[in-house]
């Protein structure tokens, strides 16, 4: 066989291979080991269609109850699961998800008017005013940041940061991360921040589920639990709460009594008790820290809604009322007490949430703002709170 014949056929074939590799990391068949596509377009799963940004058909889009702050990005969120595949239901822990399973989370800001400022000047808004249920994401006047994928592998979850090219077609994978200056405008109010796209390797920072077994680089998705997902969002058979549609498209297995099963509360919903709205927003910002096994854990403060780990939120203590700083250092801003009912400005929380300084601020990563509405709530809930805490040298 001539030379130049075989390089023709030999180049055939390894575009075959390569289109065979890219449809299995697409979790038709599982995804590849090592293929991890340069472009997100690369994958299959995420694809621009007029004005839409759109999923591959048999993806499922879902929603949180109360999401994770992150500078007041918006978040569009895609579950890809392998054909066939069958998910148990577990009513704390992280659903078991198969090998091949893809979770694409994209992030996007609304773009202010053109006569505020170009494509760096952003808005706060509300997710409900760009994301419609399965239908997609329009993008009108919107500009899209990254794009994290979370892939399972035979051997764990892999995390892959891909940031969107300027021209907002594509996004590139970006394994070191990357930082993006932007001005947020909220009313007559600007702000100047940096906007930051976490590295592959920062994200064991958050999603690392267990740091007393020494697997700190072994990570999980987060929000994928019962009690985060236990909410009704439109998509297939319209309006309906999230886990009995996975129920009902053959994914999710051994779904009990709708009343039997956990739920968090939207933070933003007044009708909801105070209480119930603070332990929601703690338990998603907080909790993949703040557990009996997490990075957090010699701190004694827990915020797991869960009972996967034991945490026990009937206890005071556990929730760091009238608890003095075990560890934090300068973090604690010279306040006695995590947190002291009925007096916000003695309370190392609200100091650590009200900060954006490195080394006291928490959350610790994943953010550049204070969220405001979040610190409000949170301030309420410790003000309204009965009950007096006392250092050892106070006198009753």
């Amino acid at each position: 066989m001539p030379t130049r014949l075989r390089l023709v056929l030999w180049s055939i074939l390894s575009l075959l291979l390569g289109f065979a590799l890219l449809g299995r990391a697409a979790g038709e068949s599982g995804p590849a080991p090592g293929a991890f596509p340069a472009k997100l377009s690369g994958w299959g799963l995420i694809h621009r269609e007029g004005a839409m940004l759109k999923a591959r058909a048999g993806s499922v889009t879902y929603d949180l109850a109360t999401p994770l702050f992150s500078d007041y990005a918006l978040k569009w969120r895609v579950l890809f699961l392998p054909k066939g595949a069958k998910v148990a239901y577990d009513p704390d822990r992280t659903f078991d998800l198969p090998v091949g399973t893809v979770i694409a989370k994209t992030f996007y800001y609304p773009l202010a008017p053109a006569a505020q400022s170009g494509g760096d000047t952003v808005l706060k808004a509300r997710p409900a005013d760009y994301q419609t249920g399965t239908s997609g994401l329009r993008l009108g006047r919107v500009r899209l940041m990254e794009t994290r994928l979370l892939v399972r592998r035979d051997a764990g979850w892999v995390a892959l940061p891909y940031v969107w090219d300027e021209d907002q077609r594509d996004a590139t994978l970006e394994r070191v991360g990357d930082t993006i200056a932007l001005t947020l405008v909220d009313g007559a109010e600007r702000t100047p921040f940096t906007y930051v796209v976490p590295g592959t390797n920062d994200c064991a920072a958050c999603h690392a589920p267990d740091y007393t077994k020494g697997a700190i680089n072994r990570i999980e998705p987060i929000g994928l639990k019962a009690r985060h997902l236990n909410r009704s969002f439109p998509g297939a058979f319209g309006e309906e709460n999230q886990l009995a549609r996975l129920a009902k498209l053959g994914y999710l297995t051994g779904l009990p009594e709708a009343r039997t099963i956990p739920a968090n509360v939207d933070w933003r919903d007044s009708a909801v008790p105070l209480d119930a709205r603070a332990r929601s927003y703690l338990d998603i910002n907080c909790s993949h820290c703040h557990s009996p096994v997490g990075a957090a854990r010699t701190t004694g403060l827990w915020f797991d809604q869960g009972h996967e780990h034991g945490a026990d939120w009937t206890s005071p203590t556990r929730i760091g009322i009238c608890k003095q700083i075990v560890a934090g250092g300068h973090g604690g801003g010279g306040r006695p007490f995590d947190v002291a009912p009925g007096e916000p400005d003695r309370s190392i929380l609200l100091y650590r949430v009200g900060s954006s300084e490195p080394g006291t601020m928490m959350p610790e990563i994943g953010r550049s703002l204070v969220h405001a509405e979040g610190l409000a709530l949170l301030t309420n809930w410790i003000t309204r709170m009965d009950g007096r805490c006392r250092l050892a040298s106070e006198t009753p």
